[in-house]
Parts: C-alpha cells; structure tokens; sequence
C-alpha cells in the first residue's frame, strides 16, 4: 500500500528568500507526503553536501526517483534512505546533493505515516513515543555568521529547563526573546536581527552574558520555573590558525585559553548548554572541557560530530563532549540521522535535534525529537518559520 508511485521535486525559498528543494511523495493507496530541507550559514567542514538546487533536483530526478518509483515502499524508510545512498553512490551526498535526498527522505516518512494514519512522530518512533517532550533551545542574541558587527559568540539561547510542559516552555522563550529586548533598548543599545531573527546588539560578548543573566532571572520569576541559558560558540569560525587561535575582536585565546574561558563562563552564570566550544576537529579540547565540566552542563558537538556515526564513534572514544547536535539534512537522510542518535543514547550523549539557521516551515524536526525521545530541540528564535516547529511540539503535546 505504501510503493511508491511518483516523487516530485520542485524549488522553492527559505527563511532567507533563498532557493531550496521541496520533495513530494506519493504512493499507490493515495498516501501523500511534503518536506523541505534547510539549509545551514555555520556550516562543518564535514557535512553532507548541499548542491545548487536546480543541479541538486536534476541529478535527483535522473539517478534518485527511478529507485523509487515503483520500486520502494514509502512505510520503510531503511529502504528508501538505502536507495537515496545508491543513486548518490558517494560518502557525502556530492552527486545528487543532500538538500535534494534530505527533502526526499522526509517526504517519504510523511507518505508512510499518512498510508498508516499515524502522527509522524509515532511512525518514526512507534507507539511507546510521545509521552516525553524535549526542552526548545531558543535562539535570543546572536552574532557570528548570523549577524555582522554583532557578538563574536554566535547564538545566546534560553534553556527553559524547569518548564513542566512544551507550551510553557515555548512561551517562557517568547518572554526571554521579548525581555531581551527591553534589557537592550533599556541600556541604550540600539539592534536589528540576524538571519534567524534573533537580536544582534553591536556590544561585546560580555554585554550579551550581562544582559541574559538578567533577562533569564527576571523571567524566572514571572513564570515560576527555572529557566536557564546557553551558548552556540561556533568555535570553528572564530578558529585562525595563523593568529594562534580564537579571535575574538582583538583578542586571541589559544586552546588552553578557551578552554579556561568557557570553563570560567559556565561556572560564572551556570550555563546549561555549550556547543562548539572548539575547533571542528578539536577531539582532543573536547575531551579536556567535558572533564572539567561536563558534569554540569552539555558540552555538544555539532561542526565536531556533523550528525555523523563515525565521528561519534571517535568522540565517544575520546570522551569529547557529552551531547551531539542532530540536523537530518547535515548528513543526508533520517536514518542516518536516527542512527546517530541511536549511538549517542548508547552511550550516554544526549541528543539534540535541530533546526538550520536557513529554514522553511516544515515541521519534521519536531517529530523527530519527540520520535526519538530526543532530551532537547534547538529551534531559533520566536518567530517567522521557527515558530512552525514550536507550535508543532505544542500541537503533539495536546494530541491535537
């Protein structure tokens, strides 16, 4: 009931009026399924590769659908995601690109939920998924790659921890984004958003730290539970290997020195949540931060792991971090990206599932963490195409 009868790619715009492929699945019994793929700015060395999208939906169109029509059922995606691999017939998705495979791979799940009636977090997770919900990381203060003549950490997100459900959870973000504001505009600092849409302040990264102290304690106290906050470094982007280090504006820090600083911020304002606190391919600094506080805080790996088994694999060795960031289109197909978090829970890591900072209105991401059992979900900010994924983890929480 679930073969596959026609897949249709098209291209469509994301959140920053940019091009990226929309994938249609159909099957035999009427069953219809929709994605998209994101598309990342802070992008890991080692990620799959996303091709231009009309060269990206051409060699799908040759090399991908005729594995799949007729031939493939949309109810197994092991299989789909198998025939993905295949028509590709590369490690890193750089034939047929992986915005193309990703938008496919989705679609297919949503084809084979439909064919069984089922909410697509419990087709990819099963009937024993969807009583537990993850905590949403919101995207409040951002600079790096996200914001010009902003803070040099890239993102200052809110962990509402203590939030007893998704929707309070979601709304205490929308309060830390709003107060934010007002903490800013109260200290005379004037800001636009960045592409995510996230404040951008032209302050230096201790003002950020200031400013959501504040904001975090003052909101705390309006809602009642503890709301905490945390950091995306992208240390790979402030990595230069010819300065020695960390630029940070006119200061360097070296390995040594990050690793005391970012131990220092975590101790100094409790931090929840660090990624990225080193280069990419730091396995070694990862492992000496998580010794010294992991104990207390995630120390998650996204440009490290790139949603990758095998550089998991590595890590977990290693002892390099405690968490993994888990972004489907960043390796290829929800198989693989499932696997990794499969891993990850095996040995202790704690999954993070997340948005891009290019993103569309589909909402598989919050199927995925809830599938999954996934702890938390990096979803952006309040606002435009990220509150699709919010509002989706509040649609599943109240069954609706």
């Amino acid at each position: 009931m679930t073969l596959i009868t026609d897949v249709a790619l098209r291209r469509v715009l994301d959140s920053r009026g940019n091009a990226t492929v929309e994938a249609d699945v159909h099957t035999e019994s009427g069953g219809f399924g929709r994605a998209k793929a994101p598309s990342g700015a802070s992008t890991g060395e080692y990620e799959a590769i996303e091709l231009p999208v009309q060269q990206a939906i051409a060699r799908a169109r040759e090399d991908a659908i005729p594995r799949l029509v007729g031939e493939v059922y949309a109810g197994d995606q092991r299989a789909v995601d198998a025939a993905l691999h295949a028509a590709d017939g590369t490690d890193d998705f750089s034939h047929i690109g992986a915005n193309s495979a990703v938008a496919i791979s989705m679609a297919a799940a949503r084809a084979g939920a439909d064919v069984a009636g089922l909410p697509l977090f419990q087709h990819l997770g099963g009937t024993f998924r969807g009583n537990t919900f993850p905590v949403p990381l919101g995207n409040v203060i951002g600079g790096g790659e996200h914001a010009a003549e902003a803070t040099a950490i890239q993102e200052f997100l809110a962990a509402p921890v203590g939030a007893p459900s998704v929707e309070e959870a979601v709304f205490a973000n929308a309060a830390v984004h709003e107060t934010a504001a007002d903490v800013l505009a109260d200290r005379g600092v004037a800001c636009g958003k960045g592409d995510e849409g996230a404040w951008a302040p032209p302050v230096e990264d201790a003002v950020a730290f200031e400013v959501m102290a504040e904001v975090v304690e003052t909101v705390t106290e309006e809602v009642g539970f503890e709301i905490r906050f945390g950091l995306d470094v992208a240390a790979a982007e402030l990595y230069d290997a010819e300065a020695g280090g960390y630029v940070y504006g006119d200061r360097v820090r070296d390995t040594d020195e990050q690793i005391e600083y970012v131990a220092d911020l975590v101790d100094e304002y409790g931090l929840a949540y660090v990624e990225d606190p080193l280069d990419e391919d730091d396995y070694d600094g990862f492992a000496r931060l998580t010794e010294r506080v992991g104990d207390r805080t995630l120390v998650c790996g996204d440009d490290l792991f790139v949603t990758n088994v095998s550089r998991l694999e590595r890590g977990i060795e290693e002892g390099a971090g405690n968490s993994i960031l888990v972004k489907p289109n960043q390796i290829g197909t929800l198989s693989d990206a499932v696997d990794a978090v499969e891993l990850a829970v095996g040995a202790g890591y704690d999954p993070v599932i997340s948005h891009r900072s290019g993103e569309t209105e589909d909402t598989t991401i919050a199927h995925l963490a809830v599938g999954t059992d996934a702890p938390y979900i990096k979803t952006g900010t309040v606002g435009g195409e990220r509150t699709a994924k919010l509002n989706e983890l509040i649609r599943i929480e109240h069954n609706a």
